[in-house]
């Protein structure tokens, strides 16, 4: 075994102490715990507790697409990535290649030169004639490039104070026991003094590669390719994960770029016969064939693998800090499967069920949702027990806070109103699938419709609101439309039951598999990358879960709103009696909401009268924290705290007080700070209060009304997936139309576009039909 480390003592002088660096790491919660080694991750959330990583870097992710020369962007991508995982504590090895390419580069250079030289001497010209190359022989190749990579790899890692040494090897230093001990006990030396080693096959004397007749079995695996040194490495060393980057996505159960390739989220040993392996990689002597033998062999020696695509990450870049995160990248090897679906076969199950639910008369949607509102109240008892359960769990736990724990909570009037809440939607969906928006003759026996038709699959990620999950499912079957469901874990035992319930009624009418509770490890972040399955996201939850969706979500579209900032501006000429009303209805009802109020504007000239007096009052008596805006701050000689952003959704009993001059001034504030959500105006004169409603772009604008009525129930709805202040689609309470959306039907008898060019006998008439309801299997006219 060839071994040399390429540091120099200067280095490790400056260098900290490694074991220092470790303390300090420890002290600061940075470090992975070391574990038992013996048994692989189950799950993928686990990769953070990998301490011990071996990375392998496959010569397609190393080398450039000409093969001649070394791919600089994305080693110092991968080197910036190794580095951090090194400086939280962890040890990180790199299996690498690129030897081969980089001496490849550096001869044909040589050679250029050489003959040009020559050819220069010995015409006595500048004209040069065509040069040819001679083929490069491989460990030649290997030979010439070996210190250029390696002298790379720690140039760009003294970038992040981080020592590398290098270590060549081939499969004779495996099969001599002592060599195997002495390679093991130089590489536990590197890690404990923090040192990166960077291995690869001494490809400049190794042997040609042999069959893969002994990519069998735990104790046998010769080092054909870095593929199976990174697996006999991982496991000699005891590693916790193997990553393994190529030019592919992952695993897929054909070869890559064939119709029906699906990329293989899990791969479990037990898989292997539904795979078809397709051609190698453009470099390398492996390929996916011998990465899956190589991967299956490392788990069964007790080491987690995952191989992903090193060249063109997805989503973030990152894609080994994404792996060790838990994020889905790649394919995770395991050896524990789920007993129950994965998320991507519950969505496809949805979609399929979805669409036959789709197809279904009016009547039979109705009777669907009809039957749940019947199992809401007959089942309440089985219900409300599993509601105890989560509220026990979460006051012993004390994660949740009283707004949250109120969330969380049903009684037996919350399940009553439900039952009343379904029933509406079941009325409202008779006219809500195949209704005819427009219907135009473009000719003579050419007729167009606009007609209604559900969006697909949605995803509702909700949290702490158990009473959503039968809402959103009567909208989505009202709709037509395919559920998944990501609720809370806090909420576990009711959404289970409530789910049950939701799946009974379905199967009345055989479509039971479309509504899905996902109740695996998934992470949000995940669910939103799903975007060739999932075609919108509702989140309903805290400000905060949905910001962090439309941040997650690439190519979904995301219905909801980020914040519930709702402002009441009373006006001078306000009704006392009103303005006492609203105001505590707004902000004291239903403090948690997304619709309660968060700011209260007041008219300057209302200061020091007995309407402002009445309402500091009330909001005392109703223990409501007041925080001061700057200008009503500067009215006060003692004033409350001011406040520290005037952009605040405070979400309990607090609020912020503002004073401004005029109406003009408080459609300016609401527009500088509020969120388009819901704002009032308290007024008696009607001028004023019209200009208001015109002027101010929100979703939701009321005139002496609580914001609190700005809710799908409230407005007749029968229940809301949740309000959106976006700008297109649907906004404000978002009910059972706003699920919905629209394809064209053309009817004709043989036309062609032709037939009404400059040379056809056709001409558009495009005129306007009265409208038909168009239902699955029949035709009438409303």
């Amino acid at each position: 075994m060839y071994l040399q480390k390429m540091f120099s003592c200067s280095q490790l002088l400056a260098r900290p102490n490694a074991l220092q660096t470790f303390k300090r790491a420890a002290s600061q919660g940075k470090m992975p715990l070391a574990r038992a080694h013996g048994k692989s991750f189950a799950h993928r959330s686990d990769l953070r507790q990998a301490k011990r990583i071996v990375v392998k870097l496959g010569s397609a992710v190393v080398t450039r697409g000409d093969e001649c020369g070394l791919a600089l962007g994305r080693l110092a991508s991968i080197v910036e990535q190794v580095a951090m995982l090194q400086n939280q504590g962890r040890e990180m090895m790199i299996v690498t290649s690129g030897a081969v390419a980089f001496g490849k580069q550096r001869l044909r250079h040589e050679i250029l030169l050489s003959q040009s030289v020559r050819q220069a001497l010995h015409s006595g010209q500048n004209q040069l004639k065509d040069m040819s190359l001679p083929v490069l022989e491989a460990r030649a190749c290997a030979a010439a490039g070996q210190s250029g990579l390696m002298a790379l790899y720690e140039a760009m890692f003294t970038q992040y104070s981080t020592c590398t040494a290098q270590i060549l090897v081939t499969n004779l230093d495996f099969h001599d026991d002592q060599k195997r001990r002495n390679l093991k006990s130089t590489l536990h030396e590197l890690l404990r003094m923090n040192i990166v080693p960077i291995i690869n096959t001494n490809d400049a004397v190794v042997p040609p590669p042999e069959p893969n007749s002994d990519l069998q079995g735990v104790n046998v695996i010769s080092i054909k390719d870095n593929d199976s040194l990174a697996a006999r490495l991982a496991v000699e060393m005891r590693a916790d994960l193997l990553i393994a980057l190529s030019d592919v996505e992952g695993l897929y159960d054909s070869p890559p770029g064939s119709d029906d390739a699906k990329l293989l989220d899990t791969f479990y040993p037990g898989d292997q016969h539904s795979i078809t392996y397709g051609t190698k990689s453009r470099v390398g002597i492996g390929g996916m064939e011998a990465k899956v033998k190589a991967a299956l062999w490392a788990l069964q020696g007790g080491t987690s693998v995952v191989i992903a695509n090193g060249t063109h990450p997805k989503v973030t870049g990152h894609v080994i800090t994404d792996i060790v995160e838990g994020k889905k990248v790649g394919t995770f090897f395991s050896e524990v499967k789920p007993a129950g679906p994965t998320v991507e076969q519950q969505t496809e199950m949805a979609r399929s069920a979805g669409r036959t639910l789709a197809s279904l008369e009016p009547e039979q949607r109705s009777d669907i949702i009809c039957a749940l509102a019947d199992l809401l109240t007959e089942r309440k008892d089985q219900i409300l027990s599993a509601n105890k359960k989560d509220m026990e769990h979460a006051v012993s736990t004390g994660r949740l806070s009283p707004a949250m724990l109120k969330r969380l909570s049903l009684s037996s009037s919350k399940l009553n109103s439900l039952s009343i809440g379904l029933r509406q939607i079941a009325v409202s969906s008779q006219d809500s699938v195949g209704r005819v928006l427009r219907k135009t003759r473009v000719a003579n026996n050419l007729e167009l419709e606009q007609i209604t038709v559900p969006i697909g699959v949605l995803l509702v990620i909700f949290e702490s609101r158990p009473d959503c999950l039968p809402q959103v499912s009567a909208l989505a079957i009202a709709s037509g439309n395919a559920l998944l469901l990501k609720g809370g874990k806090e909420a576990a035992n009711t959404n289970r039951i409530l789910h049950e319930l939701a799946q009974e009624a379905l199967s009345i009418h055989g479509v039971k598999d479309a509504i899905q509770l996902v109740s695996t490890r998934e992470e949000v972040e995940d669910l939103c990358r799903l975007e060739k399955m999932i075609d919108l996201i509702i989140p309903r939850g805290s400000s905060q879960l949905v910001r962090d969706i439309q941040r997650a979500a690439k190519g979904i579209p995301v219905l909801g709103h980020s914040e519930g900032i709702c402002h009441v501006y009373v006006d001078h000429e306000a009704s006392v009696d009103k303005a006492i009303k609203i105001i505590r209805d707004s902000k004291c009802d239903y403090p948690a909401a997304c619709n309660a109020m968060e700011t209260l504007l007041v008219h300057r000239e209302l200061l020091r009268t007995p309407l402002f007096d009445q309402i500091i009052d009330m909001l005392r008596t109703e223990h409501v924290k007041i925080h001061a805006g700057p200008k009503f701050a500067s009215y006060l000689t003692f004033s409350p705290s001011e406040v520290k952003s005037l952009r605040t959704e405070y979400g309990d009993l607090e609020c912020c007080i503002e004073v401004v001059d005029s109406m003009q001034e408080a459609v300016d504030h609401i527009h500088k700070y509020g969120s388009s959500h819901t704002d009032v105006i308290v007024t008696e004169n009607e001028d004023t209060a019209e200009q208001f409603l015109q002027q101010l772009d929100s979703a939701c604008v009321f005139w002496n009304a609580s914001s609190r009525f700005a809710d799908g129930y409230r407005f007749g709805l029968g229940a809301e997936v949740g309000i959106s202040t976006a700008r297109i689609h649907a906004r404000g309470p978002v009910g059972l139309e706003g699920l919905l959306t629209t394809k064209w039907v053309l009817r004709g008898e043989g036309h062609t576009a032709a037939d009404f060019s400059e040379q056809g006998s056709m001409t558009y008439l495009h005129e306007n039909l009265p409208v038909a309801r168009v239902l699955p299997g029949r035709r009438t006219t409303s």
